[in-house]
């Protein structure tokens, strides 16, 4: 393993440890949801706020019940119960189109069969389906009741990376994904991954905001280039 590589690990395993001091360890799973559930609700959180996705996924199952019934539904029903998130009109044929490949991909309206493939071969089953990129196979995955080891990389998560220099910001949140999760520790567990993503993603909602970072606060500060040059030109 190249030096600069293996520095790189064990900066990320550093930063780990800290903010698991702060945020803490075996966090709890916010989600005991199904594989297929847990990918329509990824689809309709992209750009929305988790409460109006959260409303959103609530209106499908109270008015359909279940998958197979807003998978038939007229359009216009399955756009007017996911009204409360962002871009309900794209996001409505989106998830019918989904559900319809899924069923004649698989024979039947179910993702229950990913637990069954390796983690990337289940990633790239879904990778393959219309919308679903590496932050959704990656939630899909272990956010639902699967908890598969994959790592979720939102926006607080890759923004606390690249203000670190663990990533570019030029490679974009697709990709970081992929070279975030292939910095940790490989015998990390699943539950590990979680809270890997669960501390970062927090520190940067709490401390590391995307406007006026509280950098004096953050236990990150002494390994953190971008906090340390806006300490200064603060002084």
């Amino acid at each position: 393993m190249p030096a600069a590589t293996a520095a790189k690990e064990e900066f990320v395993l550093e930063v780990h440890h800290r903010l698991s001091e702060v945020y803490g360890r075996q966090i709890s799973y916010f989600h005991d949801l199904d594989p297929l559930s847990e990918l329509v609700s990824a689809l309709l959180s992209h750009r929305t706020k988790n409460r109006d996705s959260g409303q959103a996924f609530k209106n499908l199952m109270a008015v359909f019940g279940n998958w197979e019934a807003v998978c038939d539904a007229p359009l216009a029903e399955v756009q007017a119960a996911i009204h409360p998130c962002t871009w309900p009109e794209q996001k409505a044929p989106r998830i019918q189109q989904v559900l319809h490949l899924i069923g004649e991909r698989h024979g039947s309206l179910t993702l229950d069969f990913l637990s069954d493939m390796p983690v990337a071969d289940a990633r790239k089953w879904l990778e393959d389906l219309p919308g679903v990129g590496p932050k959704s196979s990656a939630a899909v995955l272990s956010f639902s009741n699967m908890r598969a080891k994959a790592l979720p990389v939102d926006s607080h998560h890759f923004r606390v990376a690249v203000r670190l220099g663990i990533i570019e910001a030029k490679i974009g949140e697709g990709k970081a994904n992929r070279v975030l999760e292939n910095l940790l520790p490989p015998d990390f567990t699943a539950q590990e991954m979680y809270d890997n993503h669960q501390v970062m993603m927090r520190h940067g909602q709490q401390i590391c905001h995307h406007y006026k970072p509280e950098c004096s606060r953050c236990v990150l500060l002494d390994l953190c280039p971008t906090g340390q040059q806006l300490v200064n030109k603060a002084v």
